[in-house]
């Protein structure tokens, strides 16, 4: 949205190609139009791959005066992971460009999109995509299943706090066993009724024992975990019903102590930016504001 032909006509004239996603000129009687490709993936020559919540934009550059910073993650991987990667954007490929399909069975294709390498990293990797044409929610099963392996620590960075309740009650149980769960979201708003429903949901979720903070130095966009040290998780998927349910997402989930360990460190920064919410800070609050938070929760599924 916001673009043009004319936009993508310099990298179409260089010999590039640009479709947008499940388009129809009829989009307004299309509805498929609420289902957005919410990926954010770049590979290249089959061996190295981008994932992350990091978009292509001045904003995201942290050149917008409205946003300022913009605090965004994103993982480069390099080796067979990558494969994952491909294999999701060749699906999306299909499903846009109905004119020049990638067959990834054609030996051609194969080894032009899934060579052989060598690399000395030792990192497993899943790559993981969900969206509406599946009702599996798999990112969210992945969320749900790294909280409920959690033993000591729970570390969340997410710009949309509006989890449904399957969700709720994972965070909810993991705080009351004694897991120190912790989660950063914005002080500012990129998205009215969405932020005010991550406010409503930090204060209910501060009451059962989790540690909310709110991210002081520009956005934070970043879709992250680290479950006990070792468990990550890096992707487009936020932690609200639209990723859930209605964006195409695609997340990394990375088993690797080296790499939690780094997410660790950057965690620890954006915490030493942030400013923890309590009780009083939501009670200080007007009543229009709490009106807002409490309305914006009704509108919690269709956010």
């Amino acid at each position: 949205m916001g673009t043009t032909e004319k936009f993508f006509k310099p990298l179409i004239d260089g010999g590039g190609r640009a479709f947008p996603f499940l388009h129809n000129k009829l989009n307004i009687k299309d509805m498929r139009v609420n289902f957005r490709d919410h990926h954010k993936l770049v590979t290249v020559d089959g061996e190295f791959g981008y994932i992350g919540g990091l978009n292509i934009g001045d904003q995201y550059m942290g050149w917008s005066k409205k946003f300022g910073n913009w605090h965004d993650c994103t993982i480069r991987i390099h080796g067979d992971g990558v494969y994952g990667l491909q294999s999701r954007f060749i699906l999306d490929w299909n499903g846009t460009d109905l004119k020049s399909q990638i067959d990834p069975n054609d030996p051609d294709n194969i080894a032009k999109y899934y060579p052989k390498m060598e690399t000395d990293g030792n990192a497993i990797i899943q790559v993981v995509a969900s969206g509406p044409d599946s009702t599996m929610e798999q990112i969210k099963m992945g969320y749900i299943k790294l909280i409920e392996m959690a033993e000591k620590s729970i570390k969340i960075t997410t710009p949309y706090l509006i989890p449904d309740e399957s969700v709720l009650n994972a965070l909810k149980i993991a705080a009351k066993s004694g897991v120190n769960v912790e989660i950063v979201t914005p002080d500012m708003p990129d998205h009215p009724f969405v932020y005010r429903a991550t406010q409503y949901y930090s204060r209910q979720l501060m009451h059962l024992g989790v540690k909310v903070y709110a991210y002081n130095n520009g956005f934070m966009h970043a879709k992250t975990m680290v479950v006990d040290d070792k468990l990550v998780s890096v992707g487009s998927a936020n932690m609200d019903y639209r990723s859930f349910e209605l964006n195409f997402e695609c997340n990394a989930f990375v088993y690797d102590e080296k790499l939690a360990q780094k997410m660790e460190e950057i965690y620890a920064q954006n915490i030493a930016e942030s400013t923890l919410q309590t009780e009083k800070i939501f009670k200080d609050q007007s009543t229009w504001l709490n009106f807002k938070q409490h309305f914006s929760r009704l509108l919690s599924p269709l956010l």
